[in-house]
């Protein structure tokens, strides 16, 4: 038996505009209005509208997850159900009544809360009228919808966390049109990865502000993270990696545990002209105000290499103009996803944050395989025989565990997710959960892995 840490977290992530369904809220999302303008744009024309329906089914849908022996559960506080005038942060009452009554259930079934700020869902108004995250403004709405959330939900909710992969907003929205609005913007990228984290920063100054850590809680933000693995031991390849990482890790996990950004990305940014603005009083709430706890996301390995063409050709500044892609030959794939499955970068995560990341207390807040048509699994009981999900979740398990043996303070480890949710463009095409739920009769039906996990729960380890 592989035992874990005591009060090990055993549990699962999802996110409220993933979840909840629109039902009654006052304001659209970016993916509300991105849905509304462009439904062709998702899967089988399926927006957030309904979701999971955990808006009406929670009290349901929890019970179900204690019914797994998840001891631990991570969602999101959507900013555009709780407030109702975004430049006041005056609340909604159905909102406060709503978020009120998920936190009770999750306590009253022996569930930890672990409650998000900002799950990928920005208020569409803020983009419309002041350019979103590009804005500074915006920052300061943010504080205040934290500021409200810390003061409504603070007495309960000891986990919070600022940001779900703040990273996939500059990648989705400004550089790689995933995200609405589209854009491909360089320099915009860079400003919104500044303030992105400086928003973190000004959540976690209003948090301290209101003495939470005093009564036992703590806050940190969710990142996405993977070592870059250079494609060869060639100077010009390791030098991809170098740059791949500063871009794509360090930018945020630096600012988050030290405080500021990586002198050398800081170097690269200002030789290239595009460099955030940012001013000293900035910087000195990014200094004061760094993370007590971290959530890593991890699904697949980043593979890079030199790139094809030189960083030094005619183009407009993008971020990967210093590395290209790489694809290992003979890798393992989840062909599902188009992701590559490899466990033991979950170790060398570890082992990194142990030995350069201040060994700061972390969780795997993400971690999981999308796989599509789960239907062609349904055995002769109505049970959906996910093996291949036990087999993924075991691999990184026994990596996580290897790192945990070596020091690294690693006290939880979050599927995503509980139960089938909404996956933003994807809809439903993908399903990752311990619980099945058919989108059109939304029943809920627990799978094999979730049968497996609530013994691995148990054990605190496993077999």
């Amino acid at each position: 038996m592989r035992k874990f840490p005591e009060n090990f977290w055993w549990g699962a992530a999802t996110s409220g505009p993933q979840s909840e369904g629109r039902f009654n809220k006052k304001h659209a999302n970016v993916f509300d209005y991105w849905y509304e303008v462009e439904p062709e744009e998702f899967y089988d024309h399926v927006g957030p509208d309904t979701a999971s329906n955990f808006y009406h089914s929670y009290a349901e849908d929890i019970q179900l997850m204690k019914d797994i022996n998840l001891n631990s559960v991570r969602t999101s506080i959507q900013w555009t159900r709780l407030i109702d005038d975004f430049e006041t942060a005056t609340v909604n009452p159905d909102g406060v009544r709503y978020y009120n009554a998920i936190i009770d259930e999750f306590i009253k079934q022996g569930i930890t809360p672990v409650m998000a700020l900002h799950h990928f869902d920005l208020p569409v108004e803020l983009y419309h009228k002041y350019g979103g995250w590009e804005s500074k403004h915006v920052v300061e709405l943010f504080a205040k919808f934290a500021e409200r959330c810390f003061e409504l939900f603070g007495d309960r909710v000891k986990d919070w966390f600022t940001f779900n992969e703040p990273m996939v907003i500059v990648d989705g929205q400004y550089l790689y049109q995933f995200h609405y609005p589209k854009l491909i913007d360089g320099k915009k990228a860079v400003q919104v990865a500044y303030n992105l984290n400086l928003a973190s920063a000004k959540a976690i100054q209003a948090f301290r502000k209101l003495d939470l850590p005093q009564k036992g809680a703590r806050i940190g933000t969710v990142l996405n993270l993977t070592p870059s693995y250079p494609a060869s031991d060639h100077e010009a390849d390791i030098e991809a990696g170098r740059i791949a990482d500063l871009w794509r890790n360090e930018m945020f996990l630096n600012v988050a545990v030290f405080g500021e950004f990586p002198a050398a990305l800081v170097e690269l940014l200002t030789k290239d002209k595009v460099i955030w603005e940012s001013t000293e009083e900035e910087l000195a709430i990014l200094k004061a105000n760094t993370i007590d706890v971290l959530g890593v996301n991890f699904y697949h390995p980043s593979r890079v290499k030199a790139p094809d063409i030189s960083p030094n050709s005619t183009a407009n500044w993008m971020p990967d103009r210093y590395y290209d892609s790489y694809d290992m030959p003979g890798r393992r794939m989840n062909v599902d996803k188009g992701w590559e499955i490899y466990p033991e970068a979950l170790y060398d995560i570890a082992i990194n944050i142990r030995d350069n990341y201040k060994n700061i207390d972390w969780f795997v807040s993400e971690n999981g395989m999308g796989v599509s048509q789960e239907e062609r699994f349904l055995n002769e009981e109505g049970v959906i025989d996910d093996d291949y999900r036990i087999d993924f979740i075991t691999e990184h398990l026994e990596w996580l565990h290897k790192g945990i043996e070596e020091g690294s303070n690693c006290f939880g480890y979050h599927l995503w997710t509980p139960i089938d949710c909404w996956s933003w463009k994807n809809a439903y095409r993908n399903r990752y959960g311990f619980i099945s739920n058919n989108i059109h009769t939304q029943i809920k039906t627990i799978k094999k892995s979730g049968h497996w996990i609530k013994e691995v729960s148990k054990n605190n380890g496993l077999k």
